[in-house]
């Protein structure tokens, strides 16, 4: 990896930490979670032991509270270990459906739900998608009506990430004073769940959530009622640069593999990687890659210095989801045959990289981002 003025020392010891503990200690299990479709519970309470769980949020719950930099490391050895169902479910629970408890929660429910999630205790989902909305969270119908001291929850969610087992949701919903977010414990009587079967990311489960009269605490309530795009706006920022730093570890995993395989294969009597046309499409794609690093590298220096970098984060999510499927497109070429066989990993990040381009907001969605703020002069502020 191209060395860079961002990471210290302490990074680099840090990486090597993460990835030491993720061979040892998950990687001969990504198979059975594959195929059983599920990461136990005790990959979670591993993960917790760790602190990585709580690597963005408060010591005072147990949390690392790491600098900017120790999260993109973070997540690049996530990802490089080609298990995209794992690193995502990481990924959400963390940034995603927690990181907003973090932000707006009150001392109760930073003590209730955030601690027990650091721990890995419990696990968390967010509940944005809905059928019929797309990425329209303003038009958003699952709603939360005011009745004595609960809200009534009515409504469905879609695509939710850790849907199927999470002990409760980060829930984006209507309430009389517009979009608001409240904390839904998925055990709740009128809860209902169903798992969607995916073409990838097997380990990670995918649901969709049901609500039928549920009742839900008023103090469940996130921050303040009606507050909840401003909330999500400012949250979608880091969702959208940890999917990029996702997509970049995963092309190092990548890169590793398919040049290994080019190094042993050989073809007319020598290696793969000797041959002029294919080590020319690979330093075309390993500059991309480390163009792209570099645009996310800057975007979290900007973050950790106070930028509200909502153009550059989607940026990043862009071409690192653009480039993400390529990139794998590429190297799977590389293996020939072989490549098209289970036995191989490469087949399975194949089938794991076509969603980069569609979670977290699809490329169509940052395109219109981008050309809002760069052609139409719009301008988007800090909730928090």
């Amino acid at each position: 990896m191209i060395k860079s003025p961002y990471l210290t020392e302490e990074h680099h010891l840090f990486r090597q930490t993460i990835r030491e503990f993720i061979a040892k200690e998950l990687q001969p299990h990504f198979a059975e979670w594959e195929k059983n479709k599920e990461i136990p519970r005790w990959a979670w309470e591993k993960m917790g032991e760790m602190g990585y769980l709580g690597i963005c949020h408060e010591e005072a719950y147990g949390g690392l509270q790491a600098d900017m930099f120790s999260n993109v490391v973070f997540n690049e050895e996530l990802s490089r270990s080609l298990n995209s169902g794992f690193a995502i479910a990481m990924a959400v629970h963390i940034y995603m459906a927690t990181n907003h408890i973090s932000h707006a929660g009150s001392p109760t429910q930073k003590e209730k739900y955030l601690a027990p999630a650091i721990a890995g205790k419990k696990i968390a989902a967010l509940g944005m998608s809905e059928p019929h909305v797309g990425s329209n969270v303003k038009g958003l119908k699952t709603t939360a009506k005011l009745d004595g001291d609960h809200y009534v929850v009515n409504g469905s969610k879609i695509f939710i990430t850790n849907g199927y087992y999470a002990d409760y949701m980060t829930l984006c919903c209507m309430t009389d004073e517009g979009l608001s977010l409240l904390i839904v414990d998925l055990d709740s009587p009128g809860v209902s769940r169903n798992k969607l079967e995916k073409i990838g990311w097997w380990s990670s489960d995918t649901a969709e959530v049901f609500f039928e009269d549920v009742r839900v605490p008023k103090e469940n309530l996130l921050g303040e009622a009606g507050k909840g795009f401003y909330y999500l706006s400012e949250s979608l920022q880091m969702e959208r640069l940890v999917l990029a730093m996702n997509s970049v570890g995963l092309m190092d995993g990548v890169w590793d593999i398919t040049m290994q395989y080019m190094q042993e294969r050989e073809a007319f009597g020598k290696p793969l990687a000797k041959m002029q046309a294919l080590r020319h499409r690979m330093a075309q794609i390993k500059s991309e890659l480390e163009s792209v690093r570099q645009l996310i590298y800057h975007t979290a220096w900007q973050i950790d210095n106070g930028v509200f970098a909502v153009n550059e984060c989607s940026m990043c999510k862009l071409l690192s989801a653009e480039l993400h499927t390529r990139f794998v497109d590429e190297c799977l070429q590389m293996f020939g045959g072989y490549g098209y066989m289970e036995e191989y990993p490469i087949a399975q990040v194949y089938r794991d990289a076509r969603c980069a381009p569609i979670i977290g907001g699809t490329s169509e969605i940052m395109k219109e981002i981008i050309a809002k703020m760069s052609i139409d002069g719009v301008e988007y502020k800090k909730a928090y």
